[in-house]
């Protein structure tokens, strides 16, 4: 038994220390809302769940967008509804990206915070696993790292997961993650449903996450637990499968205290990118025309990105400093 809990303690040391507990016994995960203090910073509590006998939250960061799994024990708790909430936290970027996001919901496609900080040079990279047969396009990550890797790292990018991708990849989600463990990327796990459904006959408005019937519960819930099981940790971000929605399905999102994200550079449509640009490329070997002109892009960028003049931007940090309280 003494044996047993000594394994069983090493085993957790040592994810903890990597960054990627894995929570495997996950009980009553739910939405819950609040404002959680542990001074000298306020966080707001999002999600609530149970594993092996303890009581964990999903928080965010009002100010940064940044996102953790710690036990409730260690704070105040105020439970607020999510309205309370946004309103208690109205001047901080987290709540400035939602109404942003909310202000794009009438469009039936790219909806969400499309542009990030637009007096840099350089851009927001964020690849999309979607449910695929084929195995993760690992040269945009090699590539990435071979360009970057003097100038800036480990290197930012996004990616957008779906559950089934995550179930049917095991090895290729290894591998991402042991780049982090490296330092070689810095990884936002976006949420980016769970089965990620697609018709090639259906109109936009019965398609993806509009087709009729979709537990929306179940598409974000359900893949926030399953990136919890396999030791990452979900974003604040969403991004609809296809880039769909209508407006409803927008605030739907947004009721999870979640933030859409969208595109202005899906490169594989030929969407050029300019500063600022939160570019789209699939990496689940599903759009071998994006990923080469990502390639091309990174080529065409190396004396610029030697020089410090065209760097790759952290996500959270983009959306934060695009909606900072004080400009």
């Amino acid at each position: 038994m003494k044996l047993k809990f000594t394994f069983i303690l090493l085993l957790l040391l040592s994810s903890a220390a990597f960054g990627q507990y894995k929570y495997q016994h996950i009980q009553n995960y739910r939405t819950f809302y609040g404002w959680a203090r542990h001074f000298p910073q306020d966080w707001i509590m999002l999600r609530q769940f149970d594993n092996l006998g303890k009581h964990y939250a999903l928080l965010v960061n009002p100010q940064t967008l940044e996102t953790k799994i710690d036990e409730t024990n260690f704070y105040q708790v105020k439970p607020l509804s999510l309205d309370e909430v946004r309103a208690q936290f109205k001047r901080t970027p987290y709540e400035k990206a939602l109404r942003q996001a909310e202000n794009t919901s009438r469009v039936i496609q790219d909806a969400g915070i499309e542009h990030g900080l637009p007096e840099e040079t350089g851009v927001t990279l964020t690849a999309d696993l979607c449910p695929s047969h084929r195995p993760l396009d690992r040269v945009i990550f090699t590539d990435l790292t071979n360009e970057f890797s003097k100038v800036e790292k480990p290197v930012p990018i996004g990616l957008s997961v779906s559950g089934l991708w995550m179930l049917r990849h095991e090895q290729d989600l290894n591998w991402l993650k042991s780049l982090e463990q490296q330092h070689q990327i810095n990884i936002t796990w976006i949420n980016h449903s769970f089965n990620h459904r697609v018709s090639l006959t259906k109109p936009l408005k019965e398609n993806f996450l509009l087709e009729p019937g979709t537990d929306i519960n179940y598409e974000v819930l359900e893949t926030e637990k399953l990136m919890l099981k396999n030791g990452l940790i979900p974003s604040v971000f969403f991004r609809f499968p296809g880039l769909v929605s209508d407006q409803q399905l927008v605030f739907t999102i947004t009721k999870f205290g979640l933030i859409p994200i969208g595109t202005d550079a899906w490169l594989a449509k030929g969407q050029q990118p300019h500063s600022g640009s939160i570019v789209l490329i699939h990496g689940n070997g599903n759009e071998p025309v994006g990923v080469k002109d990502f390639i091309n892009l990174l080529k065409s960028k190396t004396s610029a990105i030697t020089k410090k003049q065209w760097l790759l931007y952290d996500l959270r940090e983009s959306v934060d400093e695009e909606f900072d309280a004080e400009k």
